[in-house]
């Protein structure tokens, strides 16, 4: 699995964790929804600036997302 893979599991596992949806998340983080869903499968590569900002959407600390 490639870390964009594990980091998008990530956002999706600390996101239902909080009881969010992704239209929820995606208004906590300033994105959009389908950008939110697409990092979610994997499929784009997020910045540091979009992961500061996922991770401020959960309210966690940044690292958790990278954890495996």
């Amino acid at each position: 699995m490639e870390l964009r893979e594990k980091f998008g599991l990530n956002v999706r596992r600390s996101r239902k964790a909080k009881g969010m949806t992704i239209e929820g998340l995606a208004h906590h983080s300033e994105l959009s929804y389908s950008y939110v869903g697409e990092i979610e499968r994997g499929l784009r590569n997020p910045t540091l600036d979009v992961v500061e900002s996922l991770a401020k959407g959960l309210g966690i600390d940044v690292a958790r997302l990278f954890e495996s």
